[in-house]
């Protein structure tokens, strides 16, 4: 008997280092079963797939003498405006980390963490600003945090030149890494890049909503809205080649009234809205589009709008739609004892801050206990207290348990990687508003929707470039 057709097609799939080429005739079903798109409890992989795991706490007594001198860290984030939905767990899960940190000594049990807080709604020549001024006037050791990504690319140079050891929590735009700082030293960043949210977006809803033909657009007129609106485009029209794009808008970040933004999506009469309005706009927003009964006329898949604290959302929000958690983190999942480390988190957290946490939170959670972790392992190898250039030998390439799975820090762009995940809205008893659905949680494997190391660094991204390259157009 000869081959199925179904294995007929898996043979046309051929691996490429690094991602995933495809030859020309190909089944979207297959397709993205290379990608290793799961739904409901789904296995977790290492985001990178040479790492060695390791746990976040050691038991070993450092080597050498240690300084009983705190150690300063600068924490900055949205404290105030509607940003502060997302910034203000973000200090909240740098608290906590810092307060359990210091429970045990401080770093190598003698250095206890001191953080010093600003708030990022100053805009981003008031947080250059601060910055030099953490730096220079307070001599920060570390400098941590950041939300937006209209920050960072701002932020990475001046950290570069002050020399000043960073690990962003946020702030995901890829032109960071691509163009800002293509060859960082001292800087680092924990979330996935901004890229993997637009591309997550568009597998869930090829996924899910195979049908749609007609999409319209709701994004925040600044480098996160633009960078969703071009990656979600590029990986929808490959997976699904008939889309036409009925409808843009435009917001203002920040905005209060998206009354005409809405009215324009409706008069489009699109199949699907995609948006990626975040923090207090996304709340605003969807209790507008609430009282226009836009939910009832079309699908809608969002990347990041359960990326706020989920006691910010309502139960009036809508039940079935895709809701984005910047394709990192959500509390619930990995659940119950599956992952003990979420679990650990969660409660932790809870007991601590009387709420659930947001990526934000868990992401400086993570970033103080990896900054732990290298500096456990550079005093295995130097003794004593270990200088910069060894914390970033130990962080570079490192790999990691965290409550979101496993974390890898890629050695050669200074970028951190964890499978990327989404889900869909849902009402459930045990929480006094929505979460995403646990049976419908999905899973990507990260290394297959971002850019392999080497890929050439062309506009408007390298992720862009290298789908539009690789990925072929798909048929049903």
């Amino acid at each position: 008997m000869g081959p199925t057709a179904s294995a007929q097609r898996r043979e046309r799939l051929e691996s490429m280092e690094g991602g995933i080429i495809m030859a020309e005739e190909v089944h979207r079903r297959d397709f993205l079963a290379a990608l290793g798109v799961t739904v409901g409890a789904a296995a977790l992989g290492v985001a990178g797939s040479d790492a060695t795991v390791e746990a976040a706490e050691t038991k070993e007594s450092p080597k050498g003498k240690i300084p009983d001198k705190p150690i300063k860290i600068g924490h900055m984030t949205f404290f105030t405006g509607p940003g502060a939905v997302l910034g203000e767990p973000s200090h909240k899960g740098h608290l906590l980390a810092a307060e359990e940190i210091n429970a045990q000594g401080g770093f190598l049990g003698k250095r206890q963490i001191e953080t010093i807080t600003a708030d990022e709604q100053a805009g981003t020549d008031a947080n250059v600003k601060e910055m030099r001024r953490m730096k220079l006037s307070v001599d920060i050791d570390w400098f941590t945090g950041i939300i937006s990504s209209g920050n960072t690319p701002a932020l990475g140079p001046v950290a570069e030149e002050l020399k000043l050891p960073t690990i962003f929590v946020d702030g995901c735009t890829d032109f960071l890494f691509d163009k800002a700082v293509p060859e960082p030293h001292y800087i680092f960043r924990i979330t996935n890049m901004q890229s993997a949210d637009g591309v997550t977006c568009a597998v869930a809803v090829a996924k899910t909503w195979p049908e749609v033909r007609k999409v319209a657009h709701i994004h925040p007129d600044y480098s996160y809205g633009r960078n969703a609106f071009d990656h979600f485009n590029i990986a929808l029209k490959k997976l699904l080649p008939d889309i036409e794009v009925v409808s843009e808008a435009w917001p203002k970040l920040f905005s209060t009234d998206f009354t005409p933004h809405i009215t324009k999506t409706i008069s489009a009469k699109p199949d699907l809205l995609v948006a990626s309005v975040w923090g207090g706009d996304y709340v605003a927003f969807y209790k507008q589009a609430l009282q226009y009964g836009l939910f009832d006329n079309m699908k809608f898949a969002s990347t990041i709008a359960f990326g706020v604290a989920p006691h910010a959302i309502g139960k009036d929000h809508p039940e079935g739609v895709i809701t984005g958690v910047h394709s990192n983190y959500y509390f619930t999942y990995p659940a119950g004892d599956m992952w003990p480390a979420n679990k650990e988190f969660v409660e932790k957290y809870y007991k601590r801050w009387k709420e659930y946490p947001n990526f934000q939170a868990e992401g400086a959670y993570t970033t103080l206990y990896m900054l732990k972790l290298a500096i456990e392992k550079a005093n295995k190898l130097t003794g004593g207290w270990p200088d910069i250039e060894a914390i970033i030998s130990q962080l570079e390439g490192l790999s990691m348990v965290t409550p979101a799975g496993y974390l890898h820090m890629r050695a050669d762009n200074h970028q951190g990687y964890k499978d990327a995940v989404t889900g869909f809205s849902k009402n459930v008893p045990e929480y006094p508003f929505p979460i995403l659905d646990p049976t419908r949680m999905i899973t990507i494997p990260i290394r297959n929707i971002t850019a392999p190391p080497n890929w050439p660094k062309k506009e408007p991204t390298a992720t862009y470039t290298w789908i539009e390259a690789t990925w072929p157009k798909l048929h049903a």
